[in-house]
């Protein structure tokens, strides 16, 4: 059995939980760590896209993680994202997150700044120094404006402590790319979840995903039939899949202001999506509410 075998499967993102205030909610945030758990996920991602780390201080980051570990720690495999806009921030975060047990950090590449391939490599390479933990290298082009290199990913592999990444590139090509270069001991997450069935088919191990949290028992349900060799089913899952996350992006409230009702209507209040991620209207109930049923009749039907 081999010690990468923790990353192997389902991860949902995990959202921000805020009090009515609008301030982290340390309550929130334990009782949705437990609601994950509850549903059988491999683990969380922590802090990342979905998880609004982009409009927190480091001092709420590190509640919100805090109060993750008190919940899941022994229990499932927690990735910490650490990355922030200053490097001085992001070994912090990643010191911190070894202090609370964590399993490993992950990060994206510096942020704003377009900057040479040189300093990108130094800034993953200053939080990986900082801790003993296993790094996860998060290469989402479409938010960070820079599509990781084949040449840049060969170099930082070269690390012992790199065991893997999530790709959240469009192209499911990527994937067989990083796969074949990182070898079969080494993690590839799809990011993208309207195609997780595709990642997984051409060679991702798990999945990392920001609308895991709102229907895991289909996330969860796909890759069981993936791994029993039964793509077809998968595929009607993933088409399943598809209807809720079309329906959420159609919202003008964004994804995580639509998550988080969806998980209200589902019975667990983790409080709004901050400022200035849109929040959803009047004009979304509809949409939101035909979202659930989806969810509800799939989950009938496969699980």
């Amino acid at each position: 059995m081999s010690r990468l075998d923790k990353y192997r499967g389902i991860f949902p993102a995990f959202y921000a939980c805020y009090d009515d205030n609008g301030d982290v909610s340390p309550e929130r945030t334990r009782l949705f760590t437990q609601y994950l758990i509850d549903k059988g996920v491999k683990g969380l991602y922590v802090c990342g896209s979905s998880g609004e780390c982009i409009y927190q201080n480091v001092e709420e980051r590190k509640i919100i993680l805090e109060n993750v570990m008190e919940v899941a720690k022994g229990k499932i495999t927690i990735i910490a994202h650490i990355a922030a806009p200053s490097t001085r921030d992001s070994i912090e975060l990643a010191k911190h997150a070894e202090k609370c047990g964590v399993d490993a950090v992950a990060a994206i590449p510096p942020i704003y700044f377009r900057l040479p391939e040189y300093a990108i490599e130094k800034y993953w390479n200053d939080m990986i120094d900082a801790t003993d933990l296993d790094f996860v290298i998060y290469n989402i082009p479409g938010t960070t404006g820079y599509a990781l290199t084949l040449d840049l990913f060969k170099r930082m592999i070269k690390n012992k402590k790199v065991i893997g990444i999530k790709n959240s590139s469009m192209p499911t090509q990527d994937i067989q790319i990083f796969k074949a270069a990182g070898g079969e001991d080494f993690i590839v997450f799809n990011g993208p979840d309207e195609q997780f069935v595709a990642g997984r088919a051409i060679g991702a191990d798990g999945g990392i995903g920001g609308t895991y949290a709102v229907m895991p028992e289909l996330f969860i349900k796909a890759d069981e039939l993936i791994r029993s060799g039964d793509f077809v089913t998968a595929k009607e899952i993933q088409y399943e899949i598809n209807k809720v996350i079309f329906a959420m992006l159609s919202c003008h409230g964004n994804l995580y202001s639509v998550a988080k009702e969806i998980l209200r209507i589902q019975g667990i209040d983790i409080g709004e999506a901050r400022l200035p991620l849109p929040r959803f209207t009047e004009d979304d109930l509809p949409t939101i509410h035909q979202c659930v049923e989806i969810i509800e009749k799939a989950k009938k039907k496969f699980c």
